[in-house]
């Protein structure tokens, strides 16, 4: 089997020179999930050895759709550093990314600590606030084809992330489970959904990531946690806008250059 330190150096290296790598299943087809996430642990310590803060956690395959697609039964995670956060007007710029997608999330701020066992009670108690969010996905992978294992060695797809400009306490929305996101293409209506499309509750899928994340590592006030896709990937072209409208949490719009 292959190493998980190799894995994650082909990894920083394709991210580096933005250049697409096969799949490491395709030539390891016993890579296994244990192995994938010591990877993707190597693969964001690079980053922080190189200058990186880690700043919170990501959520994938948060939809029954997802995880269908790919043949399982939960979510998976990756871990996001301060050179993923975006300023609000950054463009998302071809000459740092492979092939990027984005997608509509709730992130949440956390106020204080969270441990084991979590629930959607204790996640919301422990928020300070929250925001519309865009996840922007950049597999490393050619064609963005890949399995549970391969993602999850990749963080989870991580690329980039957008807060959007309105922060507001659980209490002062409505449900987030009804938390409404309409995703505009070049100006044009390609989606809706609302939060509940993330395992029911935003919250949900956090507590999810509490539950499982190893001993010793649990989520820290302070960290941001975006808690999964409530619409699908959307591809990003160069010239072209993706527009997300957020109830109550406001608007991001991010163009490709």
């Amino acid at each position: 089997m292959i190493d998980a330190r190799s894995i994650a150096d082909d990894l920083l290296a394709a991210e580096r020179e933005r250049k697409e790598i096969p799949q490491f299943s395709d030539a390891h087809p016993d890579l296994d999930v244990a192995t994938a996430y010591s990877a993707q642990q190597a693969f964001v310590q690079g980053k922080i050895d190189a200058g990186d803060r880690l700043v919170g956690y990501k959520l994938g395959l948060t939809s029954r759709n997802k995880q269908q697609a790919m043949g399982v039964d939960s979510p998976l995670y990756g871990r996001v550093t301060s050179g993923m956060l975006s300023a609000f007007d950054e463009p998302v710029r071809f000459d740092r990314f492979i092939h990027p997608r984005v997608e509509s999330e709730i992130a949440f701020l956390l106020a204080r600590d969270l441990e084991a066992p979590a629930t959607i009670t204790s996640v919301l108690a422990a928020t300070e606030v929250v925001f519309g969010a865009v996840d922007v996905l950049d597999s490393r992978y050619e064609g963005f084809k890949f399995t549970l294992e391969d993602v999850v060695a990749d963080n989870a797809s991580a690329g980039a992330f957008y807060l959007g400009p309105i922060a507001r306490r659980p209490d002062e929305l409505p449900d987030l489970r009804l938390l409404g996101c309409v995703v505009r293409v070049d100006g044009d209506v390609a989606m809706t959904a609302a939060g509940a499309a993330v395992m029911g509750h935003p919250a949900a899928s956090v507590a999810w990531l509490v539950n499982q994340l190893p001993e010793g590592e649990g989520l820290r006030a302070g960290q941001l946690i975006f808690s999964g896709g409530v619409t699908a990937p959307v591809p990003v072209v160069q010239g072209g806008s993706v527009t997300f409208e957020f109830d109550g949490l406001g608007t991001i719009e991010v163009h490709g250059v």
